[in-house]
């Protein structure tokens, strides 16, 4: 299979492109045409290797997800001509990303490892040790950085800095807890824990809507269940499912996104397991068996189902 680098099509009605960290996405009306590349990124840098369906496999797990929690909020997704795209309303996104954590893990436990007891705002209980779960999630919002690393932020400091109304806010807030509520019920069917995850809203027609993937392995990290209360008791890391093992071959490797710091050369092997690592995950999530285009071709059949899709 090759990996899909980047595609570069010029739509029917096509008004502009974005490339973003893994997606390309083009705008056409009112619609917005979102490639999932294989393309992976980590500490803010796009790694030099594009991993084969790795973006097939995140486009049809955040389907999946936006499909099965439309009755709790309501979504941008349209349509998934293909395994690779999506499509949807074109929404003005709110500057907040809702991150809601139910565990000490990465970042939360980087932080109370520091001496913190206080995360956005919010208290952190006294006596925790990392990947203790919290006695209730916890909600830890960022700020979406336009360009550099995304800041945490209390919600007092959202409101005070007018970033998004009250109102809205609330509203976010109550889908956040409910969405992660559905993922965590989602997740324990499969034998797993979610252990945090981010979610991104825009506005559409005045409505707060739910955009972007949800509870991928880029936007969430995932615990299995099977022998989690043994591993803490022992004070084991924990098996997860996430992309941090790619993370924590970068560190090995050196490299942490700093200044001077230079990107390591990935092995086929590497990349192979990464993209295996991909496809497990998804079939675990979603309890589906994942389908590998063999195709040589892909971008050519990425724009023949986007131009059967929009026409």
């Amino acid at each position: 299979m090759k990996a899909l680098r980047e595609t570069k099509f010029s739509l029917p009605g096509q008004t502009a492109f974005y490339r973003g960290k893994v997606r390309d996405v083009y705008s056409v009306g009112n619609r917005l045409i979102m490639v999932a590349s294989d393309r992976i990124s980590a500490f803010d840098h796009i790694l030099p290797r594009a991993i084969p369906f790795k973006g097939a496999v995140l486009n049809q797990m955040a389907a999946y997800f936006l499909d099965a929690t439309r009755d709790i909020c309501p979504n941008w997704l349209v349509s998934s001509p293909d395994p690779n795209v999506a499509i949807g309303y074109r929404c003005e996104p709110v500057r907040v990303e809702m991150v809601i954590r139910g565990y000490l893990a990465g970042h939360a436990a980087r932080t109370y490892a520091a001496g913190l007891r206080e995360l956005c705002g919010v208290e952190l209980p006294e006596g925790m040790k990392e990947n203790d779960r919290f006695p209730e999630p916890i909600i830890t919002p960022s700020t979406k950085a336009e360009e550099g690393h995304d800041e945490d932020i209390s919600r007092e400091d959202i409101l005070a800095r007018g970033l998004v109304s009250e109102e809205d806010y609330i509203r976010m807030e109550a889908y956040t807890r409910a969405l992660f509520q559905r993922g965590t019920e989602m997740a324990a069917a499969q034998g797993l824990i979610l252990v945090d995850t981010k979610y991104e809203f825009g506005k559409l027609d005045g409505k707060v809507v739910l955009m972007d993937e949800i509870h991928t392995p880029d936007s969430s990290r995932y615990f299995y269940a099977e022998g989690y209360a043994e591993r803490q008791a022992r004070g084991e890391r924990q098996k997860q499912l996430s992309k941090e093992f790619v993370r924590e071959w970068l560190m090995a490797n050196g490299f942490q996104g700093k200044d001077g710091q230079q990107m390591p050369v990935m092995p086929d092997e590497f990349v192979n397991e990464i993209s295996e690592r991909y496809i497990e995950l998804y079939e675990r999530v979603t309890g589906r068996t994942f389908v590998r285009d063999a195709s040589d071709d892909p971008e050519s059949r990425i724009e023949g189902n986007i131009l059967k899709a929009i026409q």
